[in-house]
């Protein structure tokens, strides 16, 4: 799914920075500059690259859901 309407970074983009050892959320918004114009998709898309270097970079389903929570939340 699209998290960053803006710049258009999808949720497997963030897994996969994250799982590539992207350290931190200031270093994924350098690289892939979500969350960088509007802003309304920080929150989403902390959520998925948080879950997804716990998780390793594997499986992102846990992270969607919390996404799709967050979103509907805002």
């Amino acid at each position: 799914m699209i998290v960053c309407v803006c710049h258009r970074v999808s949720d497997r983009d963030i897994a996969i920075a994250a799982s590539s050892g992207c350290p931190n959320f200031d270093a994924l918004q350098d690289d892939l500059r979500v969350a960088t114009a509007c802003g309304a998709c920080r929150d989403c898309a902390c959520a998925i690259f948080e879950e997804s270097r716990v998780q390793g970079g594997g499986q992102h389903a846990h992270s969607m859901a919390g996404a799709i929570q967050i979103l509907r939340a805002a």
